[in-house]
C-alpha cells in the first residue's frame, strides 16, 4: 500500500493574479501558507486485475477508464495507464470550502501515482502537471496558486510570469514571528459550498476590462508590501493588508461576497480584528481574521455562532506518508 497527501492552503493576497487571463499580460503574485489540514489518497493492487475500484463519496468498481464517472480519477488513470488497483480519498476538511481542496486532491493523485510506479517526481513538476490536468485537460476556469502551495507546502511568496513560469520564494522570518502570526489568525467556518470555478471564470473574464485589472493590480501592489512587511517581522501589518485586499477582491466578481459574509467581517472589526477575508473564491466557505492577542475572546464571543477551526502553519507540502516502492 501506498499513502501520499497534500495540504490544503489559506491565500492571504493576490488571489485573481494566478488566472492566465490577468498574468500573460500583467503577471501575478500570492502570498499564501498551507496548514496542517490534508488530503490523504491510497492506492494498492486490486483483488481484480482487470479491474479498477475508487473510493471517495461514493465507490466505483469499472472495467475500464470510459466508465470512470469522477473526471479527476478518469484523466490522471488515463494518462498514467494504471489499472487493476483499488484508491481511495480521505479529507480533512469538506471540498468546496475556499482551501483549494481540488488541487490538493490532484497533486496527491499524481504522487501517488508516480510512487505507484516507483518514480521519483519533484515538487515542481508535481505542480505544473497538476495545473495541466485542472485547467487545460479538464477545462476548470481556476488559476494557479493552489497546485503550487499543495505542492510546495509552507509560508510562500508565489509570482506568475507573463510566459507561464512560477517563482516560488519561501517567506523568512523570526520563529517568534511565526508563533504570533498563527496566534494572531483566527479561522472560522461560515458553512456552505461553493463552484470555485464558476466565480473564477466571471471574474476572469471580468479583469480583461481596464478598470478590473487596476484593481487586481492594486491587490498585487498590497501582496508585495505584505512579503516586505512579514520578511521585516512587522506581523501586525497582516491585518491592514488583508482588510485592504477584502475591499477590492470583493469588486471583482458578483459571487465573492454575500450579507452572511459580510455581517461577519463586520462583527469581527467591531469587536477589535484588524482585517480580513473569505478564503477561496468566494461566496461561503472558511473566513480568517487578523487579531491582536487582547481582543481573541471578543473576536470569539461576537461570532459564536460560527465553528472555529484551529489555524496551524504546515511545512511539508506534498508528501509520502508510506510505501512499499522503490524508486528507479
Amino acid at each position: 500500500m501506498i499513502i501520499t497527501r497534500a495540504p490544503f492552503r489559506v491565500s492571504f493576497c493576490g488571489g485573481g493574479s494566478d488566472l492566465s487571463s490577468f498574468y500573460e499580460k500583467y503577471g501575478g503574485c500570492v502570498l499564501s501558507t498551507t496548514i496542517r489540514k490534508y488530503m490523504y489518497l491510497t492506492i494498492h493492487n486490486y483483488f481484480y486485475k482487470d479491474q479498477i475500484r475508487l473510493k471517495y463519496s461514493k465507490t466505483e468498481t469499472v472495467n475500464n477508464y470510459d466508465e470512470i464517472e469522477h473526471k479527476y480519477f478518469k484523466q490522471c488513470l488515463r494518462d498514467f495507464g494504471i489499472s487493476g488497483v483499488e484508491i481511495s480519498s480521505m479529507a480533512d476538511i469538506p471540498s468546496g470550502t475556499g482551501l483549494g481542496s481540488s488541487s490538493s486532491f490532484t497533486v496527491a493523485l499524481l504522487h501517488l501515482l508516480h510512487t505507484y510506479k516507483g518514480e521519483y517526481v519533484s515538487k515542481y513538476k508535481l505542480a505544473k502537471d497538476a495545473c495541466e490536468v485542472e485547467i487545460n485537460k479538464l477545462g476548470e476556469s481556476i488559476g494557479k496558486q493552489d497546485q503550487f502551495a499543495a505542492a510546495f507546502g509552507g509560508l510562500k511568496f508565489y509570482e506568475f510570469m507573463p510566459n507561464g513560469f512560477v517563482n516560488v520564494e519561501p517567506i523568512i522570518m523570526a520563529p517568534e514571528s511565526y508563533k504570533k502570526l498563527e496566534d494572531n489568525i483566527l479561522m472560522f467556518y461560515l458553512g456552505g459550498t461553493h463552484s470555485a470555478s464558476a466565480i473564477l471564470k466571471e471574474q476572469s473574464q471580468n479583469v480583461k476590462a481596464a478598470d478590473k485589472a487596476a484593481i487586481q493590480n492594486q491587490m498585487c501592489d498590497i501582496t508585495r508590501n505584505l512579503k516586505k512587511e512579514l520578511q521585516n517581522n512587522n506581523i501586525n501589518a497582516m491585518g491592514e493588508l488583508l482588510h485592504q485586499n477584502w475591499m477590492l477582491k470583493k469588486s471583482l466578481a458578483s459571487g465573492i461576497t454575500n450579507p452572511l459574509i459580510d455581517e461577519a467581517y463586520d462583527k469581527a472589526l467591531s469587536a477589535g480584528a484588524t482585517g480580513g477575508k473569505l478564503l477561496g473564491a468566494g461566496g461561503a466557505g472558511f473566513m480568517i481574521f487578523y487579531v491582536p492577542e487582547d481582543s481573541h475572546e471578543a473576536v470569539r464571543t461576537a461570532l459564536s455562532n460560527l465553528r472555529e477551526m484551529e489555524f496551524e502553519m504546515d511545512n511539508s507540502g506534498a508528501s509520502i506518508v508510506m510505501t512499499d516502492r522503490e524508486f528507479i
